[in-house]
């Protein structure tokens, strides 16, 4: 008998339990484990994705008996940080994960190196080797401290355990202000074993942190006078929008200034993707209006955003002819890549909020009708009417569909830049995807941790047949608690942009792309006890998914076999201009 979403996802993160423990006061004597599980709670943490090992056994044993926090085994670590990440972005609370010490650590690494390079709150947990032996190559020591030092925003080795609901508070507290990003808490075997008086920490005072910063009123002055004299300006958007709860405001700005609007990737829905002053993401695989409105612009508007490489191509000669505002919280950010003619440092919500009532309402003007002639001109586009599977079509069939309801995740590669381009999205934190790191295998755990976070509401991946073979192994969490995400793999059967840029730019010599020894996907999904399905016409894109969303008890997979040679386009080549974009025309 088929359940409602709900009442799965209230029945994994509920739990089976079997036993009831007691109610922790202030001043009980307890583990310094059952101090660690008492602080994650009070602090918010809700589920935590992990794998057990042996240092870690105290923790596990806390879970035992304990129904206020659920737990998700995870096939892989990597996997577990990805889902805690996935959580974290959709939600915009805090995610964690749990790993063991020496290789169940160290397979965190890349996960704590994707939601670093994002700015997403996490805080991962890790047992370590007794204290007695640390530093003497005792069985599954690793000093990760030492290695994620450069991928966290901070970490911590635990060596008293009376220091532990400090930590931990500290390490929420570090997660979500300011710039978010990932801590990591190592704690000693005997550490977690040491009994404690415990005392709830509740308030965080570091006096070498302090995320809070102070706006000057003169710069707004500026940046109001600017944006009022602009001709033809344009607002960029990044992630830092989403983090700071900014979307509103982004758009009430659009439409004061009637500035047409571009995001990034991670920026995905902090504009209305339907809105008429939505120009969709820009950059290496934006759309061409997108980029053709940067080119031409006198005025950049940067909201939370970082100006990266993805974006401006060739720095110096990218938006040549603008005045730029930036706005973000992050000190160095600013001027980082460009120096702005006005500065707004601070959060971008809080910023906005005191910039819009010195912003002037404005009508349309010859911009925006320029920018309507550039978006008939250059539309996104793909051929139809033939007895092909386009990746593109499952992707706006996918939306069509969904009617942009649901969040999507993605892998890294062709299929990623597809959906950003064909899946419009009306809201932010539902377009999840790794952005500076770029991680493959980051889709499927990732759609796990949104639907645990968000069970209400759709989740589908959008993965690559190459991306999906590195993470395959979630499914087993997926169908063992009953989470429904849905996977479309957009299978070309290659290493797709590995192919698109040997044969753009390495003389066609296609080397070591070939996955056409893949494994069967549907027989895979079945495998795990999820459900498969094939689609090789054009005519069974929509009844596929369609169906896919109908099944509410246990994860989907359906197989897209795609054409296999199309190249995403537009694209400005690596380092180069606009004036390099590849275009493909309507034909």
């Amino acid at each position: 008998m088929e359940r409602s979403k709900k009442s799965q996802i209230e029945k994994y993160q509920a739990g089976p339990r079997k036993g009831s423990a007691p109610k922790v006061q202030a001043g009980h004597k307890v583990s310094g484990a059952r101090a660690l599980m008492e602080s994650i709670k009070l602090h918010g943490g809700e589920v935590v994705f992990g794998l057990p090992g042996g240092v870690m056994l105290p923790a596990y044993d806390v879970l035992y008996d304990d129904g206020g926090i659920s737990h998700i085994l995870v096939g892989h670590e990597q996997g577990g940080c990805h889902m805690a990440d996935g959580f974290a972005r959709a939600t915009g609370k805090v995610g964690v994960c749990f790993a063991t010490s020496g290789p169940g650590a160290t397979n965190l690494v890349t996960g704590l190196c994707n939601a670093h390079m994002d700015s997403v709150p996490v805080v991962a947990v890790t047992g370590q080797v007794r204290t007695t032996v640390l530093g003497k190559d005792a069985f599954q020591e690793a000093d990760i401290t030492g290695i994620t030092m450069p991928v966290t925003k901070h970490n911590y080795l635990v060596s008293d355990p009376n220091s532990i609901p400090r930590i931990i508070a500290e390490a929420f507290y570090i997660a979500r202000t300011g710039r978010p990003g990932p801590v990591l808490v190592d704690i000693p075997m005997d550490v977690a074993l040491a009994q404690i008086e415990y005392h709830p920490v509740t308030e965080v005072k570091i006096r070498s942190y302090n995320p809070e910063v102070p706006l000057r009123l003169d710069n707004l002055d500026e940046a109001a006078r600017l944006i009022a004299e602009a001709k033809r300006g344009v607002i960029y958007v990044g992630q830092g929008a989403i983090i700071s709860g900014a979307w509103r405001e982004v758009r009430e700005l659009a439409r004061k200034t009637q500035f047409p609007t571009t995001t990034t990737l991670l920026a995905k829905g902090t504009m209305d993707e339907t809105d008429p002053l939505s120009l969709g993401m820009l950059g290496m695989h934006g759309t061409a209006y997108a980029n053709f409105a940067i080119r031409d612009c006198d005025l950049l508007i940067a909201v939370g955003a970082r100006f990266d490489d993805r974006v401006t191509g060739k720095v110096d000669a990218w938006a040549p002819g603008a005045k730029i505002i930036h706005i973000d919280i992050d000190p160095a950010e600013i001027g980082k890549i460009y120096i702005p003619d006005v500065a707004l440092n601070g959060d971008c919500r809080a910023v906005l909020q005191a910039l819009l009532p010195l912003v002037a309402e404005r009508g349309p003007t010859e911009w925006n009708e320029q920018i309507e002639r550039w978006k008939q001109e250059f539309p996104l586009w793909y051929p139809k009417g033939e007895d092909r599977v386009y990746p593109q079509a499952v992707c706006e069939e996918l939306w069509n569909v969904t009617k942009g309801e649901a969040i999507v995740t993605t892998g890294v590669g062709q299929h990623q830049m597809w959906a950003a381009q064909f899946y419009r999205c009306k809201y932010p934190r539902t377009f999840i995807t790794s952005g500076g790191l770029g991680t493959m295998g980051f889709g499927l755990p990732a759609a796990i941790g949104c639907a645990v976070g968000v069970p209400d509401r759709p989740v589908w991946c959008v993965d690559g047949d190459g991306s999906f073979i590195m993470t395959s192994e979630e499914l087993m969490p997926a169908v063992q608690h009953r989470i429904p995400v849905k996977v479309a793999i957009i299978n070309n059967f290659c290493l797709g942009m590995v192919r698109q840029w040997q044969s753009l730019f390495w003389d066609q010599r296609l080397s070591a792309i070939d996955l056409s020894y893949q494994p069967d996907f549907v027989k895979l999904a079945e495998a795990y006890g999820a459900v498969g399905m094939r689609v090789t016409r054009p005519e069974e894109i929509r009844p596929a998914i369609e169906k896919a969303n109908e099944i509410n008890d246990r994860p989907v997979v359906v197989d897209f076999h795609v054409v296999k040679d199309e190249n995403v386009l537009p694209m400005i080549p690596a380092g180069q201009t606009i004036e390099q974009m590849m275009v493909e025309k309507p034909r």
